[in-house]
C-alpha cells in the first residue's frame, strides 16, 4: 500500500518546544526510560515515579506542568533532552501524524519544522514508528513498579 510519505517527509527540529506545549498531550515512558530519567535527575527511581508520573490505561505517563504542558519543559528547552523518552525522540514520526497528508499538514500549526530541512526516508520513517511499537510493549503497571523499588 502506497504511503503519502513513500518518498520520504523533510523535517527539522527548530527546538522551539512547541510540541511539548500541547495541553492535554501524554507522554508515555517505559520503566528503563523512567529510570534512565531518574538517573539524570539523580533521584532514586521511586521518588521519580511518585514526584513525576501517572498510571493511565496500563501505561506510565509523565505528569504534566500547571499549565498543562510537559513537566520538563524550561523555556523552550527540554530539561532532560538526552533522556527524553522515545515517544519524544521520534515527534513527529507518530503514527497518528502519519496517517494521511492532512494530518501531516496540520502540524504546521504549531511546529515550524514540518516539511523543512532534513529528508527522512521511508525506511527511517518506518524504522521510527516500529521503536514506538516496541516502546509500548515494554510498558507495565506502574504500582508493579513501584513495588518493585520498594
Amino acid at each position: 500500500m502506497s504511503r503519502f510519505y513513500q518518498n520520504g517527509l523533510h523535517f527539522q527540529c527548530t527546538v522551539c518546544g512547541e510540541c511539548c506545549r500541547h495541553s492535554g498531550g501524554k507522554v508515555e515512558v517505559t520503566p528503563i526510560e523512567a529510570l534512565n530519567i531518574a538517573n539524570a535527575l539523580d533521584l532514586p527511581y521511586d521518588e521519580f515515579l511518585f514526584k513525576y508520573c501517572r498510571q493511565e490505561n496500563g501505561s506510565i505517563e509523565l505528569v504534566d506542568n500547571k499549565n498543562g504542558y510537559c513537566i520538563f519543559l524550561k523555556g523552550d528547552r527540554c530539561s532532560i533532552y538526552d533522556s527524553r523518552p522515545s515517544q519524544c525522540r521520534n515527534f513527529p514520526f507518530w503514527p497518528e501524524n502519519l496517517k494521511s497528508h492532512y494530518r501531516w499538514k496540520q502540524l504546521r500549526s504549531f511546529c515550524p519544522g514540518i516539511d523543512q530541512g532534513e529528508l527522512y526516508s521511508l525506511e527511517t520513517i518506518r524504522q521510527k514508528l516500529s521503536s514506538q511499537k516496541k516502546s509500548k510493549n515494554q510498558s507495565i503497571s506502574l504500582d508493579r513498579v513501584k513495588a518493585d523499588a520498594d
